[in-house]
């Protein structure tokens, strides 16, 4: 019982690392016109979440930004939504 202890908490975190850098990999191929739940299944939660826009009447907005990984490292991704669908992809080389 104590092998596989010892066994899995190191295969689960490697696990959880592989996972977290093939996000990073994958945001260079988010497209305008992705849902929000696409997005979210690709690259994960954002590492922060902006409303820009909330008007009775009118599409929800919101930013969603991704600060650089070490897989991306100079890379700041910014994706806008309006009504739970990608409308822009800005990407910034950050030092």
């Amino acid at each position: 019982m104590n092998f596989l202890r010892i066994v899995a908490l190191p295969a689960l975190a490697l696990a959880c690392t592989v996972a977290v850098a093939q996000d990073a990999r994958e945001r260079g191929f988010i497209r305008k016109g992705m849902h929000e739940g696409e997005v979210m299944y690709r690259i994960g939660k954002p590492d922060h979440e902006a409303v820009v826009s909330d008007v009775k009447g009118k599409p929800e907005e919101k930013a969603w930004t991704y600060y650089p990984h070490s897989r991306d490292p100079q890379t700041l991704t910014i994706i806008t939504l309006r009504a739970g669908v990608v409308a822009e992809i800005e990407r910034k080389v950050s030092r």
